[in-house]
């Protein structure tokens, strides 16, 4: 293997191994309170949804297009297939997930990880931020009605977590620093609650945790068109919510890490993986922006990370069951504020008084909406076109008519500037007065503009109808290229 290979492999997949192996932990803890929470919702056993996890963690890890990206069963999938496991079964559900990971693998084949390109950075923004605030609210139910040992572990559990970098970088101990303290937190909750016996919850009360490994089945479905009409539609709705997700979850991490990713390989990647899942009796999944976030802050850089979050998993769920059964929730929960709190585009706050009121609107639209629905998708699409609304009416403003007279030949002329298209077609028509110039020689000159559509075509057609119905002579210029040959369509 050459020198050069070595040392692209080593930059993709572990630019630093202890740092990717304590990062894949960190994001392993941080997934189990959330995929079990996920797996209720979507009306399965936590079995399904860890599954599901670990086999979308290892799959992605190879074949996904952004290194230090966790991917794992997810809330908006689970919101989704909820409907389909009430009303058919959960074998339906995984023949959906099937479904729809042959859907994603054709839709990376299509290149359609190009359409983030039409998601504005407000939106992303909005995304960022919503979701923040929903992995926070998932947190409030386990401290309802607590005890004071509760409250207690989850203060010393957040002062751990942010307590120990400082104290390290102060007393400059190397060994505070290095390794991560969501880590010490967990370690340190479990033997305090042990040894003290402290009445708090533990993962345990979550829900019945793995005690096997996932074992290779195909979907108990009938091969027929009835089971296809069932699950087309749902399979359709993860895929699409599925790429969604991942793919600005891809961009949170670009930014995060300054390089960039193969959107359409993720696209694949996911897809592969939630056909592996499915087959292994696991949910579809997609990525987890909070559990990536924390990947990389804690230094996962490489695909390493992410093949360690799924194993870690693993091995938590069957082999150390006994252990982690009492992990105390509070320690995930601290994990998970400061995995909120990180995801949290604080800049965002004063950002919104400094950027242009319709860029702040479309944020907080999106996290709005996201919030009302919980579901990501949602407010994700209504933030999208409502930049395109917004951009639609900017462009639209910036059309120009202008009118000039030579009093020596009586030629009236108007010049058009700007980008004609729909929104702006039938101001176009407005902007001539057609009975000024009844009966006069008129030049129409379109060298500044351009038109885009039928409408914007139609449009123009509309004026010099007009101008000729009122006895006026037109001349037409400057059309440019492109313009005259979807004149030349329209008349064919």
């Amino acid at each position: 293997m050459s020198l050069p290979l070595i040392a692209r492999l080593r930059a993709e997949w572990a630019p630093s191994i202890p740092r990717e192996l304590l990062a894949g932990a960190v994001a392993t803890f941080a997934l189990i309170p959330e995929v079990i929470a996920f797996s209720f919702v979507a009306g399965v056993d936590p079995s399904v949804g860890l599954f599901a996890s670990f086999v979308i963690s290892i799959v992605i890890a190879f074949f996904g297009g952004r290194p230090a990206m966790v991917s794992a069963a997810a809330g908006s999938v689970a919101l989704v297939a909820a409907p389909l496991v009430a009303s058919h079964g959960i074998q339906y559900l995984f023949a959906a997930g099937l479904l729809a990971g042959a859907m994603q693998i054709v839709f990376g084949l299509c290149k359609m990880g190009v359409l983030m390109r039409f998601v504005s950075s407000s939106v992303r923004t909005g995304f960022v931020n919503a979701l923040a605030i929903l992995i926070f609210a998932a947190q409030l139910p386990h401290l309802h009605n607590a005890n004071v040992p509760t409250w207690a572990m989850l203060a010393l559990g957040l002062l751990i977590i942010y307590g120990l970098p400082w104290l390290g970088q102060l007393l400059q101990v190397k060994a505070l620093t290095a390794i991560p303290s969501p880590l010490i937190c967990v370690v340190v909750l479990t033997l305090l609650a042990s040894a003290l016996g402290l009445p708090v919850a533990t993962v345990a009360d979550l829900g019945k945790l793995p005690d096997a490994l996932p074992l290779f089945g195909l979907p108990q479905v009938p091969a027929s068109w009835d089971t296809l009409r069932i699950i087309v539609l749902p399979a359709l709705a993860i895929a699409m919510v599925g790429l969604l997700e991942s793919v600005l979850t891809a961009a949170v991490v670009d930014e995060m890490t300054n390089t960039p990713s193969d959107k359409n390989r993720e696209c694949t990647g996911l897809g592969m993986a939630n056909m592996a899942s499915s087959v292994f009796g696991g949910i579809a999944g997609c990525g987890m922006i909070g559990q990536a976030v924390g990947n990389v802050k804690y230094g996962g850089r490489g695909r390493l990370s992410t093949l360690f979050a799924g194993v870690f998993l693993l091995i938590l769920m069957v082999v150390l069951k006994p252990w982690v059964s009492q992990v105390p929730v509070m320690a995930l929960v601290a994990i998970m504020v400061m995995v909120s709190a990180s995801t949290f585009d604080w800049k965002s706050l004063r950002n919104m008084v400094r950027y242009p009121r319709l860029s702040s609107g479309v944020m907080l639209v999106t996290v709005v909406i996201t919030i009302a629905t919980h579901n990501l998708a949602a407010g994700v699409i209504a933030g999208v076109l409502l930049s395109g609304v917004f951009f639609a009416v900017k462009v639209s403003n910036m059309l120009q008519v202008t009118y000039e007279e030579d009093a020596a030949t009586g030629l009236r002329t108007w010049r058009i500037s700007g980008q004609v298209f729909f929104a702006s077609a039938d101001a176009l028509v407005e902007r001539f007065d057609v009975r000024a110039v009844a009966g006069q020689p008129v030049r129409i000159d379109v060298s500044g503009a351009h038109f885009w559509d039928i409408t914007a075509i139609g449009a123009l057609d509309k004026v010099v109808e007009r101008l000729e119905q009122h006895g006026c002579t037109v001349e037409l210029t400057g059309m440019d290229a492109q313009s005259q040959r979807l004149v030349q369509r329209m008349k064919t």
